[in-house]
């Protein structure tokens, strides 16, 4: 076999092909990774193979989670939880871990994810099942479907409203709240069904009552959770869901930790009222209470949604921007990686475990009262006719 040598200087008949600069486009990193060999560890797998596309989206906002957000502990981390997570066991799975290692401060959450975690602190089974089924055959038997999860009419979805409206008609109950305060009492009971079926750490609410993680829900009356509420003021129940606290606390957060100089950073997992009420916090401060302010700090998130569409699910950090959403300066930390949540998520928090030590625990929600002080002052500081006008 003959040998093929190649020129030495295989590209110096072109000297003048190429404009001058071009080796800041060719000065990153290489690629060619080593093969697979099966012994690595998750993170060690993402580093060196996860290089284009969205797996390397995957790879800067694993890095970014880790290596920015979670590298001090005075970063205040937001998570957002869009889609069906906590029926497909993402709650016990990756958000129940984060809460407990304080990497997540604060939730934003559909009430359909709410709600359906509560199954899990009661222990009540849902099952694996499969979307190429019949749907009215699953309706004749008592058969609920979410896409290729199966649960129980009567034994899950009823017995979990029976003892939902049980809870919501007891004392503590009986009065205005925001949807913060609402999750942390229902957090509490699920704590005590944990403890009471040996289960420790199935139930996100669980998980955020004993960390004092606030947990907020953009539309409270779009789940179950708000349609027994609804149900039982039928009955001359006094809890009444005020939103205006809800925007209230979720931009008190934000406003403290930037007031004291600290930073900011979102997980969105997904999309929908979730994400947009998560990032809500800069424009309400910036737009409507006239608080000087340039956006948070650090986003990433999981979607799989267009951003030529207009919706807000696929909107980009950069279209952020132009809202005061999220700091022009930090562009750079924005990462947004098109994959389903269910596949992101886990990898997210398999990585951050490994990689991060836990954080001391920041108890927003013991805080409530000291940054909602904070921000009212700041209102007034900010719009001293304010008194006046009203």
């Amino acid at each position: 076999m003959s040998t093929i040598k190649l020129p030495k200087k295989f590209i110096s008949k072109y000297p003048h092909k190429f404009a001058q600069g071009k080796q800041r486009y060719l000065s990153g990193r290489r690629i060619l990774p080593a093969p697979i060999t099966g012994k690595e560890t998750l993170p060690e797998l993402i580093n060196r193979a996860f290089l284009a596309y969205n797996a390397a989206r995957l790879q800067e906002g694993c890095r970014l989670f880790v290596e920015k957000m979670l590298a001090r502990g005075d970063v205040t981390v937001g998570m957002s939880l869009a889609g069906a997570l906590t029926p497909a066991g993402l709650g016990s799975a990756a958000v129940v871990p984060l809460i407990k290692a304080g990497f997540v401060d604060w939730i934003v959450a559909t009430g359909a994810n709410l709600y359906h975690d509560m199954h899990h602190a009661m222990n009540l089974p849902l099952w694996k099942g499969s979307a190429a089924v019949g749907d009215t055959e699953l309706r004749r038997l008592g058969v609920v479907r979410i896409y290729d999860i199966f649960l129980d009419y009567n034994d899950v979805l009823m017995r979990t409203d029976d003892v939902l409206r049980k809870m919501l008609m007891q004392p503590e109950f009986q009065k205005e709240m925001g949807t913060a305060e609402l999750h942390h009492l229902l957090g509490r009971y699920c704590a005590e069904f944990e403890r009471q079926t040996g289960r420790k750490d199935a139930s996100i609410l669980a998980a955020a009552y004993r960390a004092g993680v606030p947990c907020f829900c953009p539309s409270p009356g779009d789940s179950t959770i708000g349609m027994n509420v609804a149900g039982v003021e039928l009955r001359g129940n006094k809890l009444r869901i005020n939103p205006s606290i809800d925007v209230n606390e979720t931009t008190a957060i934000v406003l403290d930790a930037k007031q004291r100089g600290k930073k900011t950073g979102v997980v969105l997992v997904g999309g929908g009222s979730p994400k947009n009420f998560t990032l809500q916090t800069e424009p309400q401060i910036q737009e409507v209470l006239r608080i000087k302010e340039a956006g948070h700090d650090y986003f990433l998130q999981f979607t799989d949604a267009r951003p030529d569409t207009g919706g807000l699910s696929g909107a980009t950090p950069s279209e952020a921007v132009s809202w005061g959403k999220v700091d022009p300066n930090q562009l750079p930390d924005a990462v947004v990686a098109y994959l389903d949540s269910t596949v992101g998520l886990p990898l997210l928090a398999h990585y951050a475990l490994a990689q991060r030590k836990p954080r001391r625990l920041k108890r927003l929600y013991d805080r409530r009262g000291q940054m909602m002080a904070r921000l009212t002052r700041a209102y007034f500081a900010h719009n001293p006719d304010a008194r006046h006008k009203e």
